[in-house]
């Protein structure tokens, strides 16, 4: 049919849809070759759901899916750093994007690109031309840009959230109407594409000024009427750069496309050449749907691998925050207790006054039991006054009680057979301790993410919708605001919160749904269920119990350091024959590299000397000046990152330091610990060593420590299996010291303590890769010599070589690493070029083996509780490989002999190692005594 009135044209942004697929799909290949396949995939799905879904009297006559063809287009040539920014396109990807145009002709549907332009621009000329016809265009896509062509018989429609947009919906995003979108974007820039825009200027400020002056010409022009100097003159020297801006964001509505609209009709697809590329595809779900849907016999599709389903495009409901529910009584929260145990399974988040877990105060809590359907209860938002103060003692309106309320949701947070599901679900799981609930059984999205994807991105639920839903969650600073004028949670309007609070579990449980089919796809199953949804409950038992901290000794011990940085400003001044102030890195450049004439001087921005502690460690090999400022800033540091500030830390309620330990916070399993981190003080100093005397038992306790004897060069020597260091290892000899002796050609009987220190650095050091460079600066030796110590290393266990060669092989060829106990390190840089390229290598050489010992210690911790149980101890601390248990006196052999035969075994049945696992125990009345 010819175009005209009542023809309807669909236009599908091709390259969104495969973008989408790719990132939020897990990674898929052909079972026959091996061919990545998960983008085509999604793509497919959502095609063939945009065909089934567009039936019956409003179905498109005419469509089209638009793609980009190539990165220059005639934007480039306007400006050269247009786009500049734009990551590679993933390996992965580059073969699949030629297969989702040949998916695209065999659903018989027009597939349209062009050189030198974007799909942008085909959109918006095939738009301007099918309006000017007289029909109606849908453009299914959320890309802003897009906006600009809204009106006029032109609407767009996000099929990631089910939402159509039209006028009302642009100029909600953009504060103006379509007409004026380019102007918004010309005077905010984009930094996604590179658009410069007028620095400093964002969306609010660019709607407002063009609402007032009615078009950027027009404010470009009256520029000098502006009242705030600052923008007033970001407008005048800028002028040129905003217009260019212009050009670059308004879309060409005389591209000249290929095609006409004539072209662009319906049609069915040929089912013979439809069936014939899905099951080349081997995509066996999609194939037998679109064969029923077609009427036809689906393609036998032979199994040449252990099947493994392709990933289905998820149905998404839209995200309506004005439709969640606000519980104000018992009897609306019953309706919902009674639909969480109908279901099995319910979302649940909290809100509180702060994020220390120990004594923030609950605001409420908010619950989700299907995408789109969430409540929230609040329980103790204050009410607001006039002039918008705060009255601490009355309540707003609308809210239940928190005893009445907690009493109704306990039984349901601890019943076994519902499933309680969290983002982070460690920091929920104590505060509702702390009222008396425990809640338990669990799932946690956050750590199902880091399960999947360890090493490719970030798990904070913000990330995770954007990235995994297409929606971008109601950011927390438009509540409670930022900086001196921020205010507590409890401070928030209620009906705000609902929106707020209620998205948060609708997020989570749509995560859940997203991701917990796909641990099984991505074979981490058994990481998730034996390595991370374990640790919640264990940690969330560390944590509350915490340990005791002596804030007199901290006391002094600031005081002693004090002492001691004066003497060493006293010694840096005499070195440097003059006095000035050590703490300031401008002072000390100049006296290093031009005072004194050391090399390696480089200046900042500002113009100044960089003395940060790499140069520092540097120069420290050929002057001691350079090594005595290491040495005060070592100091300065321990006296304001511990001694003053633990005892900032310590509950005023329970006297003890209760730190906060991130599951997944890195890469390779580790556990990190924050608020105040635990993990990293100083072992290698008196004066860091020292600071561990502060942490205490309680009256009629011991402090025990249990830690893993050179976990990871034992690891090392079972994955490189290396003979030599297997054997030293069976035999119980001193590993530092035989590797001091194999080096250096020293007998063990005449090993000095010297020798045995730089055999240790190595031992260590080639562990994560480290250079020469690195080796001198930890020796404080010449690079040369540090050089060589690595090399001869090499000749004589030549084995580590291998394993380091074959790893970043293996890396390069499969995107990860993988620790003995299958956790999958991501290593997205590891074919990087340039500076990350050695970061990349040696951060893949390690990760197994950190990672490797990062699970055993897991293994034991998990098991830890069962081992003791009955026992009069808890374990209170986890740093790297060493446990820290509280007991009472006299129970301390029985508990050292327990915990010692768990964390020996902890890699077994899973994984028999070829060394044994040592664990030397230690205790006293305090950690410094203890380890």
């Amino acid at each position: 049919m010819a175009f005209g009135k009542g023809c309807h044209l669909h236009l599908i942004d091709g390259s969104a849809f495969i973008f989408r697929a790719f990132h939020a799909l897990p990674p898929l290949t052909r079972k026959s070759d091996g061919l990545p396949i998960g983008a085509v995939s999604g793509f497919v799905n959502m095609i063939w759901k945009m065909v089934e879904d567009n039936k019956g009297p409003d179905a498109p006559t005419h469509v089209a899916v638009v793609f980009d063809k190539g990165s220059h287009t005639f934007r480039n040539d306007m400006y050269d750093l247009y786009k500049a920014n734009r990551d590679e396109m993933p390996e992965d990807l580059r073969p699949q994007i030629p297969l989702t145009r040949d998916a695209t002709r065999a659903f018989n549907i027009a597939c349209l690109e062009q050189e030198g332009y974007e799909a942008d621009d085909i959109i918006a000329a095939l738009s301007c031309q099918a309006r000017d016809a007289g029909g109606r265009v849908t453009i299914i896509s959320s890309d802003k840009d897009l906006m600009q062509l809204v009106g006029d018989g032109v609407e767009m429609f996000d099929a990631m959230k089910n939402r159509r947009i039209g006028v009302e919906e642009v100029e909600e995003k953009f504060g103006v109407g379509p007409d004026r979108v380019i102007d918004v974007q010309a005077l905010a820039g984009d930094s996604v594409d590179n658009v410069p825009g007028a620095p400093g200027i964002g969306i609010k400020t660019a709607a407002l000024l063009i609402n007032e002056f009615g078009s950027l010409e027009d404010l470009l022009d009256r520029a000098e009427e502006i009242k705030q100097p600052k923008r007033r003159q970001t407008l005048i020297d800028n002028r040129e750069q905003i217009e260019l801006s212009k050009k670059l964001v308004t879309l060409d509505c005389d591209t000249p496309v290929e095609v006409t609209l004539d072209d662009l009709e319906v049609k069915e697809p040929d089912a013979t050449v439809l069936m014939n590329f899905l099951a080349a595809m081997e995509f066996r779900t999609v194939t037998k749907r679109v064969a029923e849907a077609l009427g036809v016999e689906a393609p036998v599709i032979e199994d040449t691998a252990p099947p493994v389903e392709e990933p289905e495009a998820e149905e998404q409901v839209p995200f309506k925050p004005e439709d969640y529910e606000w519980v104000k009584d018992a009897a609306a929260l019953q309706v919902w207790v009674d639909r969480i145990n109908e279901r099995g399974w319910v979302a649940v988040d909290t809100e509180t006054t702060g994020l220390n877990e120990m004594i923030a105060g609950l605001v409420g809590i908010s619950l989700s039991v299907e995408p789109g359907e969430a409540c929230y209860i609040p329980v103790a938002h204050k009410a607001s006054a006039e002039g918008g103060l705060f009255d601490d003692g009355q309540l707003a309106e609308g809210q239940m009680g928190l005893d009445e309320a907690l009493e109704l949701l306990k039984p349901v947070l601890e019943n076994d057979a519902v499933l309680k599901i969290g983002q982070n679900m460690k920091y929920d799981a104590k505060i509702f301790a702390r009222y008396g609930i425990e809640v338990a059984p669990i799932d946690d999205t956050m750590l199902m993410s880091y399960a999947m994807h360890g090493g490719e991105h970030g798990h904070g639920m913000d990330l995770l919708s954007e990235k995994y839903l297409g929606h971008q969650p109601i950011p927390i600073k438009e509540l409670i605001g930022t900086g001196k004028s921020q205010i507590t949670f409890d401070r928030v309007d209620v009906a705000e919160a609902v929106k707020y609070a209620a998205e948060d579990a609708d997020i989570t449980l749509r995560l859940w749904k997203l991701f917990k089919p796909q641990l099984h796809r991505a074979r981490v199953t058994t990481v998730y269920e034996t390595l991370e949804r374990p640790m919640v409950p264990v940690l969330k038992r560390m944590e509350m119990a915490g340990i005791k901290v002596d804030r007199n000794t901290l006391s002094r011990m600031s005081n002693a350091f004090s002492q001691k940085m004066a003497a060493l400003e006293a010694e840096i001044h005499e070195l440097a024959g003059e006095t000035f102030n050590v703490g300031s890195p401008k002072q000390l450049g100049e006296i290093l590299f031009d005072k004194m004439g050391l090399e390696g001087g480089k200046r900042g921005k500002t113009g100044a000397y960089s003395t940060p502690a790499d140069v520092l460690e540097d120069l420290a090999t050929i002057h001691e000046l350079p090594a005595r400022v290491l040495d005060w800033r070592q100091l300065s540091k321990l006296k304001s990152t511990y001694t003053d500030a633990l005892q900032d830390h310590i509950n005023p309620d329970t006297g003890r330091v209760h730190t906060s330990y991130s599951i997944a916070g890195a890469n390779t399993g580790r556990l990190a610990s924050t608020d105040p981190n635990l993990q990293n003080i100083p072992v290698r100093t008196e004066e860091g060593r020292r600071i561990r005397e502060a942490f205490v038992a309680e009256d009629g306790k011991l402090l025990l420590s249990l830690d893993y004897s050179q976990i990871e060069l034992r690891i090392l020597a079972h994955i490189a299996d290396i003979p030599e260091l297997k054997q030293a290892f069976e035999d119980g000899v001193d590993i530092h010291a035989l590797t001091a002796s194999e080096m250096f050609n020293v007998p063990l009987d005449e090993m000095t303590p010297d020798i045995r220190r730089q055999a240790k650095a190595i031992n260590f050091g080639v562990i994560y890769g480290i250079s020469g460079f690195g080796l001198a600066r930890n020796l404080r030796i010449p690079r040369g010599e540090a050089q060589g110590f690595i090399d001869r290393y090499f000749e004589r266990f030549p084995g580590i070589k291998d394993y380091m060669d074959a790893t970043v092989k293996y890396a390069k060829e499969n995107g990860h690493v993988a620790t003995l106990f299958g956790r999958r390190i991501h290593t997205p840089e590891i074919n990087a070029k340039g500076p990350h390229a050695g970061f990349a290598r040696r951060a893949a050489i390690n990760a197994p083996i950190q990672g490797s010992a990062a699970d055993i210690i897991r293994r034991a911790m998990v098991r830890m509780d069962d081992a003791i149980d009955g026992l009069p101890a808890r374990m209170l601390l986890q740093v790297h490989d060493e446990l820290i248990f509280e007991v009472d006196k006299g129970a301390e052999e029985d508990v050292i002999t327990r915990v010692r035969d768990v964390m020996e075994g902890a890699a077994m049945p899973a994984v028999k190692l070829d060394v044994p696992l040592v664990v030397d125990a230690g205790q006293g009345a305090n950690w410094a005594e203890a380890h």
